[in-house]
This record gives structure tokens, sequence and C-alpha cells, in this order.
């Protein structure tokens, strides 16, 4: 089977028994009232989710509507879905049998009737895969690792990756987790964290990391927003920050090392990066350390247990093990 011919879909909910024991797959939303009774397309299903929810934010507003519509009008019968239950810790392939209907009752009141062909371990599939229909989205589209789980359904209880050899999904994997938190802490920081409040935010993590850290008075005009010793002796580090999403320059560093004296390093913190020029002359002046956004989220996840406990809830992280390959 090929996924230009059978199209496959996941899903999410906190209601396993809902799914499994009434064959169904359904989404929540229950204020949006009837998806039937909204025009088709995607500006309406936005427009009416944006009335019906009026705090909700841009982003928010465009993927959930989203999510809505594909459930309505996008998903036909007989493309298949693929449902991780928490409750057994199943990975549940089914079919969509029947065209969407609004129930009234009960919390998840978009729904669409499924025939559930397997119930699989998880170990059946690649670590790869499974991280596909783990997504954060209630409702999506299956890509990247469609065909293993219609393969699932064909092949039998044959396991897809035998015992005796390597998961080569995982790999990809790890690093795919690893790439999407430093996007969001980037996204949550640049959100989040603009001038001064970002400045009180770098002075923490400098005392998270041993140092003795003070920022200067907001809109000050000095040049330096945070000074900071390792110990009560010199030598004392300056530091600027940048919280905006341009490309540092030449010039903007050689600002930083005016403001500098005799016996002081500096430090130049930026959540974009730096134009080739301005790392020429990082280079060419070993007393300033430049870091960029990268950089920066390296250092957050090393001292991130000792940060504030206000930053912490700006970036929620929760530490967790993933898998990594072997090593030969």
């Amino acid at each position: 089977m090929s996924t230009e011919e059978k199209r496959v879909w996941g899903i999410h909910s906190l209601d396993d028994n809902l799914f499994l024991k009434k064959d169904v797959i359904a989404l929540g939303w229950s204020e949006i009232g009837d998806l039937n009774l909204i025009d088709n397309s995607r500006e309406a299903f936005k427009d009416h989710y944006a009335k019906t929810y009026p705090d909700s934010k841009k982003g928010k507003i465009s993927t959930s509507a989203g999510m809505l519509y594909r459930f309505r009008h996008e998903i036909q019968p007989n493309d298949y879905v693929v449902f991780p239950s928490k409750v057994d810790r199943k990975i549940n392939i089914g079919v969509v049998e029947g065209d969407y209907y609004y129930e009234e009752d009960g919390e998840y009141v978009h729904r669409r009737n499924v025939k559930w062909l397997k119930h699989l371990p998880r170990t059946f599939f690649s670590q790869g895969a499974l991280y596909e229909v783990g997504s954060a989205l209630s409702f999506f589209s299956v890509k990247n690792y469609a065909d293993e789980f219609l393969e699932a359904l064909a092949g039998g209880t044959k396991k897809m990756t035998p015992p005796d050899e390597a998961d080569n999904t995982i790999g990809a994997t790890a690093e795919e987790i690893k790439e999407s938190t430093k996007d969001f802490i980037l996204k949550e920081l640049s959100k989040n964290l603009k001038g001064y409040d970002f400045e009180l935010f770098l002075a923490d993590l400098l005392r998270a990391m041993g140092y003795r850290a003070e920022v200067s008075p907001q809109g000050g005009d000095s040049g330096i927003d945070i000074t900071a010793y390792k110990d009560e002796l010199p030598p004392r580090i300056l530091v600027q920050a940048k919280s905006g999403d341009g490309d540092i320059k030449e010039a903007t560093i050689q600002s930083l090392k005016g403001a500098m004296r005799e016996g002081d390093y500096g430090l130049f913190v930026t959540l974009a990066d730096y134009k080739p020029n301005a790392r020429k002359y990082l280079q060419s002046v070993p007393i300033i350390k430049g870091i960029n956004g990268l950089e920066l989220v390296d250092l957050i996840l090393k001292y991130y247990e000792d940060l504030d406990e206000k930053y912490q809830q700006i970036i929620p992280l929760e530490k967790v093990y993933i898998p990594v390959p072997k090593e030969e």
C-alpha cells in the first residue's frame, strides 16, 4: 500500500474509553457548535473560532481552527487513523467508516465512526514512528511513517524492527526532540523577555552559573547592561544584551569595547547571531566573548534547575531521558 492511495491521520484523546468502546474518534471545542453550520473554508473556520474564543492568540486560532477544518472536510471514509492510547499503551489503527457528525452530549462533540482493526504494542514500531504520532497536536496528518503503520495492518503481528537489528530512527528522533526543545526555548525568550526583561533574565542566568551580577539602571546610556564578577576581586565582566532578531554587526560590538577599561572582559549576548564581520572582529579581540541564541540555549539547559522559578515558568521544561543510538 502507498500513502498516495491511503491517507493516514493521527489523533489524541484524554478519553481512551470513548474512542475504544464506542468506536469513534472525536475532538472537543464543544462551544464551537456543529461544524456543518460553518462555511466550507479555512477562513470561515478561523473567523468562527475567533468569535467563539475571543481571548485566543492568533497562532492558536489558526492551529485549532485548522484541526477542526481538517476533521470536518479533509478526512474521508476509508482513510486510516492511528490513535496512541494511554490506558494500555497501545497503538490502535482503524479505518474511518462515516462522515462527520455532531454529538451534543459530552466534551468530545465532533465525531466520526471508526472500525478499529488492530491494537498493537508500542514496541512493534520504530522510535521515529512513535515520535510522529506523539505530536503535540490533537489531530494531524501522519506523513513520514505512514507506510510503517499501513504495513503493520498488512503484516500481522510481525515486528517491524527485529530484536537483533538496530532501530535506525532513534538517532534522528533524539535530534528532533533536542532541536524542537531549542526552538521552543528561543521562541519563549523572544516572545516574553524583551529589552530590560531580557537583561534581568541574563543576570539571573549568570548568578546560576556562579557569578555576581548587577543589572544597570533601566534607560541608562552607558552601553553596559550587566556588570558581573566571578568573585570579590577583578576582573570585571561587562555584558551587553540584545533581544532583537537581527544579526549583530561589528560596530555594535565595538561600542561594548569602547565602554571597557583596561583589565575588563566583555560579554555580548544576542538571541539572534553575528554577521561575518562581527565574528571576525570577535576572533581578533579575545577579551570579548560573543554568545548567540543557540549557545545561550545550551547554557539555559545546563543551568535550568538553578534559574529563578519565574523564569522556569516562562520556559516550562521537564527533564526526561530520550533514546540515543548505541555506540558500536
